[in-house]
C-alpha cells in the first residue's frame, strides 16, 4: 500500500470534458480521476473502463459533454480517520482507494500499485530502471560555519550529484539533561559527540538560507530531522523529502509522524538487526508510506570486510521499495559496485578536509574523489543494459562487417542447380551468411545465378525471395548508391532519385568512366565524414586550422556535386548531406559550448561557394559511431535547437529517423513530437527503424518507431520532401534491403493518406 497526497494528477473538476478527462488519465497513467467540484469535495470516480462502457452505450458520443455525465457515484472510499489496517482492507478489491475527511474533500489517495519506481524527489524518480540517485551528505561537515556549509553546496554541485543534505537538531529535545551544550556523566564517546554538535550546528535561520542556496544552485536540498520540533520547521520551510538517520531506524514515534506528511522518506538501517529491518518495513507499509532503504554499516570509517554489499540484493527481496547504500568507507570503489549490484540511491558524505574536527570527515570524500565516484557511478549504469535477450551492438555490427567470416562460393553457378558441400568456403570478411548456417546452405537449390567469389546471404536459405520492382510513392524516392553500384541498383525500378554516398576515396576517382551518361531521375549527395588523414569532417572546430580543412574539404564536395549533376535530368539544385561535426570525447557540451559551435558552424557555411547545390545538416543521434570510435554529439539532436536554427537561418535539414529516435529514447523524449517540430524543415528524410539508443539503421518494422504514424505526419506536414530506404547493409545481395523495406513502406504511405479520427487522437496521445 502506498498513501499519495500529491493529489493534483488525479483530479479534474466537474466542468471538466470527457476528452479532457480521458487525456489527462493518459498523460499521468493513473487510469483513474476523481471529480471533483471547486473545495476538492469528491462527486464521483472515472476509470477508463468507466470511459469506454461510456462510449459503447452511447449511439453517438460526443466527447465535449461534461464528466459528471460518466461519473460513477457509487464508489468505496475510506475516511482520514481510518486506520492503516481498514484502509489495506478495501485495497484488497480495488486499486485505489478516496480517502475524505469529514467534509467529503479528497485529502489522499491509497494505491494498491506501489512499484520500486513509484516514488520521486522534486522531479526526479527513483527506483528500478531510474538513475541513481546520488546524495552528497554534508551533514554537520560545515563544522558550523555558513561559508564552508557553501563551499560544500559548490563542491557537491560540481561533482554532478542530485542532492545536498544537512541535519537538524533541537539540542534540548533530543537530548536528555543537555544544558548549554555540555552532558554530564556520559560515556566519553557520547560525551565527545554531544561536545560537536554543541559547537558545530548551523541555526535553524542559517540552514534555510543554505537550502535556498542549493535550489540556487540546481541541486535538491534535503534534510534529516532528528526530532519532532526540527520535523515541524521543515514542513514549515517545504522539505520535499525526508532522510531518516540509522538512529532513528526503530524511532517509530518519529517515523510516523514523517509518513504522515505524505513525503518520500529514505531510511538507512545501519546499527540494526534483521528483526528490526522487517519490523520497520511492516510499519512503513501499514503507514502507507512512500519510502526508500539504505544499506548501511554504521563504523565511522567502515572497514570493507564489515560492509556486505550483497545485502542490498536481500533487501531488495524484502518489498517493492527503491533500495540503495550509505556508505562510510574509506575510497570510492565499493559505493561504486553497490550501483553495479542494484543500488538505486547511494548517500557518502562530503568534506573539504578530512584533517578538520569531527568524525564524519574521516569517513568522508574529499571533493575531486566525489566528482570520480559519480563519474564511475553513470559509467556503470551505462554499461549495466539490461538483462534482455544478446544482440549485437551498432560497434560491433561494424566489426562483424569488417572480422567476421562468411559462407562464399567457389565457382559459378546457375539458378536452380544444387549447391554441393565442396561448392562453398569460409572467408572474410563478414558480409554475408554466417558459417554456421552451412548445414543449412548445402543441398539447396540456387535461387539467382551466382559466380566464383559471391557471398551468400540469408535469403539463399529462406523459403521467400524479395526482388525489385517499381514502386509507387505519394513523394519523391531514391536509393543509396555508390559509384560502381549506381548502374546495378537503378536496373528494373524507378527511383525519383540516387543518392550517391561518398568515401573520400570516391573524390579521387574517375566518376566518368563508372557512370551512366544521363539517369532519367535527380541527385542527392552524401559527403564524406572521413577524409584522408584520419580527418573528421568538422564545421564547429575550436581548430581553426582543422575547421579551414574541413571547409576545404566540403568545397570539394560542392564542385563535385555540380560536376555530376549534368548527368541528371531533374537535377536542378542537389541537395549535399553533411553531418556537421559539433561532437566531443569524454561529455556532452554545455548549452552555451552548443551555441558556439553553431556560430563557428554559420562562419564555416558562409565561407562556402553554394551556388547550384543546397547544403542540408543531417539529423544526429547522441552517441555516433565515427571512424576510430564512438563521440557524443551535440549539434543537430536536440529537436527544438534544430528548429530555431532553421527558422533563424533558413536552412533545411536531412531528417534521419533512426538518428532522431536513438535521441528520443537517450532523452526520453517523443519521436511524434520530434517529427512534428521538424518536419516542415525537411528536405530529404533517411528512413529506417532503431531501437534503444544505439541500435541505428534497422530494417522497416524491426524496432521501436510508430511507422504508420510518422508516416501519417509526412505526408500532412512533408509532402515534396524526398526519401530513401537507410537499411544497415541493405545494398548486400543486390540491394535486397532496401527492396524488402521499400515493400513495406509502401504499404505504410498508401494507408496514411487515410487516417481515422480516433486514430489522429492516439497519435495525439502518444
Amino acid at each position: 500500500m502506498f498513501i499519495d497526497r500529491k493529489l493534483s494528477s488525479y483530479l479534474a473538476f466537474r466542468d471538466a470534458t470527457v476528452v479532457e478527462t480521458l487525456r489527462k488519465i493518459g498523460e499521468h497513467k493513473g487510469r483513474i480521476v476523481f471529480v471533483v467540484d471547486e473545495n476538492r469535495i469528491v462527486d464521483g470516480v472515472v476509470t477508463n473502463g468507466d470511459i469506454l462502457q461510456w462510449l459503447v452505450k452511447a449511439d453517438t458520443p460526443d466527447l465535449g459533454k461534461p464528466i459528471t455525465e460518466v461519473a460513477n457515484r457509487n464508489f468505496r472510499f475510506a475516511k482520514e480517520s481510518s486506520s492503516p489496517e481498514e484502509v489495506q482492507a478495501i485495497l484488497e478489491d480495488v486499486l485505489f482507494v478516496p480517502i475524505l475527511n469529514e467534509q467529503g474533500q479528497l485529502v489522499a489517495v491509497a494505491r494498491r500499485d506501489y512499484l520500486r519506481s513509484g516514488i520521486q524527489i522534486g522531479e526526479r524518480r527513483l527506483g528500478d530502471g531510474q538513475p541513481c540517485y546520488v546524495i552528497a551528505e554534508i551533514g554537520n561537515n560545515h563544522n558550523g560555519d555558513f561559508d564552508t556549509a557553501k563551499r560544500l553546496v559548490d563542491a557537491a554541485v560540481a561533482a554532478g550529484v542530485d542532492c545536498a543534505k544537512f541535519q537538524m537538531r533541537q539540542m534540548h529535545q533530543l537530548y536528555a539533561g543537555f544544558e548549554s551544550g555540555v552532558s554530564h556523566g556520559e560515556n566519553l564517546g557520547a560525551e565527545y559527540t554531544l561536545d560537536l554538535l554543541s559547537r558545530f550546528q548551523l541555526s535553524n535561520d542559517e540552514l534555510f538560507k543554505i537550502f535556498d542556496y542549493c535550489k540556487s544552485m540546481g541541486v535538491e536540498p534535503l534534510c534529516t530531522p532528528w526530532d519532532s520540533e526540527s520535523l515541524g520547521l521543515l514542513e514549515q520551510y517545504g522539505m520535499q523529502a525526508y532522510k531518516v538517520a540509522s538512529a532513528d531506524f526503530t524511532n517509530h514515534g518519529l517515523l510516523r509522524s514523517i509518513a504522515e506528511t505524505g513525503k518520500t522518506m529514505i531510511c538507512s538501517t545501519g546499527m540494526t538487526s534483521e528483526s528490526e529491518v522487517d519490523e520497520t518495513i511492516a510499519f512503513l507499509q501499514r503507514c502507507g508510506a512512500g519510502f526508500a532503504l539504505l544499506h548501511c554499516n554504521s563504523t565511522y570509517p567502515a572497514p570493507l570486510k564489515d560492509i556486505h554489499l550483497r545485502y542490498i540484493s536481500r533487501l531488495k527481496s524484502k518489498g517493492d521499495f527503491p533500495v540503495g547504500y550509505s556508505g562510510h568507507e574509506r575510497g570510492i570503489h565499493a559505493s561504486v559496485a553497490a550501483v553495479a549490484l542494484g543500488a538505486n540511491l547511494l548517500e557518502r558524505h562530503l568534506t573539504l578536509d578530512r584533517s578538520m574536527e569531527g568524525s564524519d570527515h574521516k569517513a568522508s570524500l574529499l571533493p575531486n574523489e566525489l566528482v570520480e565516484m559519480v563519474i564511475g557511478i553513470r559509467e556503470v549504469e551505462q554499461s549495466l543494459g539490461n538483462d534482455g535477450s544478446r544482440n549485437f551492438s551498432q560497434g560491433e555490427m561494424m566489426n562483424r562487417v569488417t572480422l567476421a567470416k562468411s559462407l562464399i562460393i567457389n565457382c559459378s553457378l546457375k539458378k536452380g542447380e544444387t549447391i554441393c558441400d565442396e561448392m562453398v568456403e569460409v572467408k572474410s570478411p563478414g558480409r554475408g551468411l554466417q558459417p554456421m548456417y552451412r548445414g543449412q546452405l548445402v543441398g539447396r537449390t540456387a535461387k539467382r545465378d551466382l559466380k566464383a567469389g559471391d557471398f551468400f546471404f540469408a535469403s539463399d536459405i529462406e523459403n521467400e525471395v524479395v526482388v525489385r520492382r517499381k514502386y509507387q510513392f505519394p513523394q519523391p524516392w531514391g536509393l543509396p548508391v555508390r559509384y560502381h553500384d549506381a548502374n546495378s541498383m537503378a536496373a528494373g525500378t524507378n527511383p525519383d532519385l540516387l543518392e550517391f554516398h561518398l568515401s573520400y576515396k570516391d573524390m579521387t576517382l574517375e566518376c566518368d568512366e563508372l557512370l551512366n551518361d544521363r539517369y532519367d531521375c535527380d541527385l542527392v549527395v552524401h559527403s564524406p565524414e572521413l577524409f584522408q588523414g584520419d580527418h573528421t569532417l568538422d564545421l564547429c572546430s575550436l581548430s581553426e586550422s582543422y575547421r579551414e580543412r574541413s571547409i576545404s574539404e566540403l568545397q570539394r564536395v560542392i564542385d563535385l556535386t555540380n560536376h555530376l549533376k549534368s548527368r541528371f535530368t531533374r537535377a536542378t539544385r542537389p541537395l549535399i548531406i553533411t553531418n556537421v561535426g559539433g561532437f566531443s570525447e569524454r561529455e556532452f557540451l554545455t548549452p552555451s559550448e552548443r551555441e558556439g559551435c553553431y556560430h563557428r558552424l554559420l562562419d564555416s557555411l558562409s565561407q562556402l561557394d553554394t551556388t547550384g547545390v543546397e547544403i542540408i545538416p543531417q539529423t544526429m543521434p547522441p552517441f555516433p559511431w565515427h571512424f576510430g570510435g564512438q563521440r557524443f554529439h551535440n549539434l543537430f539532436v536536440e529537436p527544438e535547437w534544430i528548429r530555431r536554427f532553421c527558422v533563424q537561418h533558413g536552412y533545411r535539414i536531412c531528417f534521419d529517423t533512426s538518428h532522431t529516435m536513438l535521441a528520443c529514447n537517450h532523452y526520453g523524449w517523443s519521436f511524434f513530437e520530434a517529427t512534428k517540430s521538424l518536419a516542415e524543415h525537411t528536405a530529404h528524410f533517411h528512413i529506417a527503424d532503431a531501437a534503444g539508443s544505439g541500435e541505428e539503421g534497422l530494417q522497416i518494422g524491426c524496432g521501436e518507431m510508430d511507422l504508420p504514424a510518422f508516416a501519417n505526419l509526412v505526408s500532412q506536414l512533408s509532402p515534396t520532401a524526398s526519401f530513401i530506404p537507410e537499411i544497415w547493409q541493405g545494398h548486400e545481395n543486390g540491394g535486397e534491403g532496401f527492396w524488402i523495406a521499400l515493400e513495406k513502406l509502401e504499404t505504410l504511405f498508401s494507408k496514411s493518406s487515410v487516417c481515422s479520427p480516433a486514430r489522429q487522437f492516439s497519435q495525439r496521445a502518444a
